[in-house]
């Protein structure tokens, strides 16, 4: 019984770290995961929209962490406002639902969701840093990033086959 009640304080703390490393992940996971569908779709000018968005949320956001200078609740630091970790996680999804659509769009906003949680649930960040920092990644994505909708023929040849291919998003 006493060795229980000894391990308890030690698994919570775990469980709060794990929910905090599992957010800084997603925090670079999400745009990375933009960036790269990029290279997928072949899309260099959604590379440089993406360029575009990622470099101006990282500007803003880290403009006003140290023009603002709120303590975070943790007492750990004067850069709470707003919170950098959402502010990177939801211009990656922003810019992956604006781009590509909803249909991958929606699971990086529920994970770019999961990284604002978890900067609150670890006492990094109050509610309103982290909805600031979303709110500047969406409207950047949104500023910068156009629909894919590029459509793409090409001549192929496979064995005594011949056609043509189309390519794109429908």
């Amino acid at each position: 019984m006493i060795v229980c009640l000894l391990t308890t304080p030690i698994q919570v703390e775990a469980a709060d770290h794990y929910i905090e490393r599992t957010g800084d992940l997603l925090q670079v996971a999400v745009p990375l995961t933009g960036y790269a569908m990029t290279y997928g779709y072949d899309d260099e000018e959604g590379r440089l929209q993406f360029y575009k968005s990622f470099i101006t949320v990282t500007g803003v956001t880290y403009a006003l962490k140290f023009t603002i200078d709120k303590e975070r609740p943790n007492g750990k630091g004067a850069q709470s406002f707003p919170s950098g970790h959402t502010s990177a996680a939801f211009s990656g999804a922003s810019f992956i639902q604006k781009r590509y659509g909803w249909k991958y769009g929606t699971p990086a906003y529920l994970a770019a969701s999961f990284v604002g949680w978890s900067r609150i649930d670890a006492n990094r960040h109050y509610l309103e840093d982290v909805l600031a920092g979303a709110a500047i990644g969406i409207m950047s994505s949104y500023y910068f990033t156009t629909p894919f909708d590029h459509i793409s023929l090409s001549l192929f040849s496979s064995g005594s086959s011949y056609g043509i291919a189309i390519r794109g998003r429908w």
